[in-house]
């Protein structure tokens, strides 16, 4: 069953500016996330702001947005075959399971200007 849906929009030129900033983006981003974006080389900031994106549509689909949940606990991962997943720790596991989320689907899609994210959280 279908529980919850999000989408999100950001542009691109906010997390160029987070790039330079020091700090901010261990802040909002996973060390894993942050790794695997900067072995993109020049693709380091669409990855960044596909992923910030995919969080915030988060917060949409559960339907309660991110208030209490530490941005680094979801972490956008890219599996072998490129497919993009949502791994949820600590703050963001406890909200998913309060809103009874099973399992999220996630698509990205980013260009020269925006990045968009569009997750669907399933529930029993």
């Amino acid at each position: 069953m279908i529980l919850g849906v999000g989408v999100d929009i950001i542009g691109v030129a906010r997390l160029r500016r987070w790039v330079n900033i020091p700090g901010i983006c261990e802040r909002f981003f996973h060390p894993e996330e942050l790794a695997d974006a900067r072995s993109r080389g020049s693709a380091q900031v669409l990855s960044l702001a596909a992923r910030f994106a995919a969080k915030e549509a988060f917060g949409k689909a559960l339907g309660t947005g991110l208030r209490g949940i530490r941005l680094s606990d979801i972490r956008v991962n890219s599996r072998f075959n490129g497919r993009p997943e949502i791994i949820l720790y600590r703050t963001a596991a406890e909200a998913m399971a309060r809103a009874g989320g099973r399992r999220l689907h996630l698509s990205l899609t980013h260009e020269r200007d925006n990045a968009i994210a569009f997750v669907l959280m399933e529930g029993t």
